[in-house]
This record gives structure tokens, C-alpha cells and sequence, in this order.
């Protein structure tokens, strides 16, 4: 490989001028890289790295292929969608199921079919209060318990939600005009990048899951169950835990190449991905989004507790009521990303499960977006809403139960 084509791959672009970054999400791997080289943080980065390859992704990666492999085999013009045109209430049920649905494939059909005058006003708000985005597959494959308690939650509240909504609205309450239809298929049904770099990254992606999918969940429920890996393979003290750490770094630096930092939404919203890929290679793109996600709240808390003399779970006790409506307004912002940090956060004991299902609740994930770029009255007043039943159902999980 030329010294020039390295430099293109690697997401370091020159022009005559100067080299920039093409690829800002470089700067995690790289920042983990460091972190590692450094003695003082080492072992905690390794740690941290280790926890969240095999505690997590391995997880994350076996939940999504079974969800990617179920829906390859599923078309659009399902029963569900043909049911919504009978009733209005049948139309909230069935949205707050779809957005009950692991990821945000479910409520962006029903945020589209809100643009396009299919469903009404109720539909949206009730879908959006539904959808956990992409932290639903984080929390049900790390605590399948209460991933499915939170799920249901959130489709109970959503068909109740969505029920009010229509009896104070009517279906066209602030949909746009119809001469902005068109613009929908072009903000929510993008191919993805389709540069060859991308795809070459997509597919090392998919790849190196296809690879370590089967092993990975083995060695995640053995270590699970306790088990000592290292000893019962014969392996010298830590191997698995490094091992962890280079594939979570590898699988980031794969994950880096394949999108392009260049607005808030390609922050902290999953990829576009192209129709025409296998589901191992969508499992890949989803768990390393997620991933990331996962390792900058871990290693966030991980690093507080290092620098700072206290810890955050003595804190977030101290701040114990305040923590319900903390979900709520992380809960507005746009995207699955801060949604991960929530979830991450519930994960590591640093707050409660009111936080979470108040979270859960009021966030909207990537549906958000195209109804954004649409209709923002309607996702703003619409998200609003959803904020409104997150608020009563976290704090009266938190006085009743915690």
C-alpha cells in the first residue's frame, strides 16, 4: 500500500496546504491508545476496555445479529403497517408497539407515515414515548429482566400517551404541507456513504464479527458465570482482558472509517446503512456504535473515580431525587447516543432505575431527526409530550420503589 493511499485509509487527508482529519471519530481510538500507553492509567483503560468488550458488545453483537437475521426475512408492506389505516386507536397501539421495538427502525416507519399523513398527531407522540433506540439492545442484553420490564413500560405508557393526544388533537395537528412529502425519502432513506473506503471499513467490520461472534459470546458467559478463562485455557495471567481491550481499539478504528463527522445528528445518531448488506455486517456497524458509546461512559466514570477522591455512586445518592428528572432532560436530546451514556451509566450503579425508565421514556432516539428536518414544530411539541408521562411514571417508580 502506498504511503498516500495509507494516509487516505487512515482517514489523514492532504491537500498542498496542510494534513487534516477526515475521520474525527479517529480521535477515540487514538485518545484510547494513549490512555493505555500512559502507566498511571493503563491498567484501569484496560480494565474498563476489557469490561466493555466482553461484558457488553459480545452481548449487544449476539441480541443484534438475531434481530438483523429476523428482519431480513421481513418486508415493509407487513400486516402491522396495513392494520394502521382502520382506527385511530388501533393506529397508537400498533406505533407504540413498533417502537418497542430494539433500535429505530420501528419508530422512524411510523415518524414517516406521520410526515406523510398516514398516521395521526397521537401515533407520533405515542411511538416516541415507546422507542428506547439503540440502548434497548445495550439494556436487554446486559439485564434482559429489566430490559423487558422497561420495554413494556414504555409501550403501556405510549398507548395511554398516544390515547390522550387524540382526544385533545386531531391527526393533522402540525403535520407540514403536503408539497414537503417529497423531502422525506431523501432525509430518512439515505444508502449510506457508498465511498469505496467506507465500504472496505464496513466489511472488515463485518468480518471481524463474523469472526469473533460465536467465541466472543462463549467467553462472555463463561466470564459471566465467573469462570476463570485465562485458567481453564491454559493462558497466562490478564490475556483475556488485553485481548478485550485490542478488539474493543480494533473494532473503534474499523468503526472510525466509516462515517464522517460533520453535523450533530452524525454525532450521535447510528449509521445509515445500505439495503444491500448482510445482517452480520449490520450487526457490526450497530455494536461498534454502541460500543463507543459504552466506553466513553465507562471510561468516564472509570477516570472521575481515578482523579477525583470520591465516588460517583455516594454522589448520585446525595442527588437521588434529582436523578429521574435528569433522565428526562437527557432524554430530549436528539440521537441514541446520550441515551447509551444513560443506560451505561444505570449499568454501572450510578443511577437508579427511576433514571432509567424516566429516560427511557422521554427519549426519541434517531426517529426524531427526520420529523425534525420536516415538521419541527411537530417533534418539539411531540417530544415535549413524551416528557410529560417520563416525569410522573420515573418519580412515581422512584417514591414507590427505590
Amino acid at each position: 500500500m502506498s504511503y498516500q493511499k495509507f494516509l487516505y485509509f487512515t482517514g489523514i487527508v492532504f491537500d498542498s496546504s496542510q494534513f487534516k482529519i477526515g475521520y474525527k471519530r479517529l480521535f477515540l481510538p487514538v485518545a484510547l491508545l494513549a490512555l493505555i500507553a500512559t502507566p498511571a492509567t493503563r491498567e484501569v483503560v484496560i480494565a474498563t476496555l476489557s469490561d466493555s468488550f466482553w461484558a457488553v458488545a459480545c452481548y449487544v453483537a449476539a441480541t443484534l445479529s438475531v434481530y438483523h437475521y429476523f428482519s431480513s426475512v421481513l418486508t415493509s408492506q407487513n400486516v402491522i403497517a396495513r392494520l394502521y389505516h382502520r382506527s385511530r386507536d388501533h393506529q397508537v397501539l400498533f406505533a407504540a408497539l413498533l417502537g418497542a421495538l430494539p433500535g429505530c427502525g420501528g419508530a422512524i416507519v411510523v415518524a414517516t407515515q406521520f410526515i406523510q399523513g398516514r398516521v395521526g398527531f397521537g401515533s407520533l407522540v405515542a411511538v416516541l414515548t415507546a422507542t428506547m433506540g439503540d440502548a434497548a439492545f445495550l439494556l436487554l442484553a446486559s439485564e434482559p429482566k429489566t430490559g423487558f420490564l422497561v420495554v413494556s413500560v414504555g409501550v403501556v405508557v405510549g398507548v395511554v400517551t398516544g390515547w390522550v393526544v387524540n382526544a385533545i388533537h386531531e391527526d393533522g395537528f402540525l403535520r407540514p404541507k403536503a408539497k414537503l412529502h417529497h423531502t422525506l425519502s431523501h432525509a430518512c432513506c439515505s444508502e449510506g456513504n457508498g465511498n469505496a473506503q467506507n465500504d472496505t471499513a464496513i466489511n472488515l467490520q463485518g468480518l471481524l464479527w463474523k469472526v469473533l461472534l460465536v467465541p466472543g459470546a462463549f467467553i462472555a458467559l463463561a466470564l459471566s458465570f465467573q469462570i476463570d478463562v485465562n485458567s481453564v485455557l491454559r493462558l497466562p495471567e490478564n490475556t483475556i482482558e488485553v485481548v478485550g481491550a485490542c478488539l474493543v481499539i480494533a473494532n473503534l478504528l474499523l468503526w472510525s472509517l466509516t462515517r464522517e463527522i460533520n453535523s450533530y445528528e452524525a454525532t450521535v445518531s447510528e449509521d445509515k446503512k445500505q439495503k444491500s448488506l448482510h445482517p452480520i455486517q449490520k450487526t457490526a456497524q450497530d455494536t461498534n456504535f454502541i460500543t463507543a458509546w459504552v466506553v466513553v461512559a465507562f471510561m468516564a466514570f472509570e477516570l472521575t473515580n481515578l482523579v477525583f477522591p470520591f465516588e460517583l455512586g455516594t454522589w448520585s445518592n446525595q442527588w437521588a431525587m434529582a436523578l429521574p428528572l435528569f433522565g428526562v432532560l437527557f432524554g430530549l436530546l436528539p440521537g441514541c447516543g446520550p441515551q447509551i451514556l444513560i443506560t451505561s451509566l444505570y449499568l454501572s450503579g450510578v443511577v437508579p432505575l427511576s433514571a432509567q425508565i424516566s429516560n427511557a421514556l422521554s427519549n426519541d432516539g434517531d426517529a426524531l431527526f427526520p420529523v425534525l428536518a420536516i415538521a419541527p414544530k411537530a417533534a418539539l411539541v411531540a417530544t415535549l409530550y413524551s416528557a410529560v408521562p417520563a416525569l410522573i411514571v420515573g418519580y412515581s417508580f422512584f417514591f414507590l420503589f427505590e
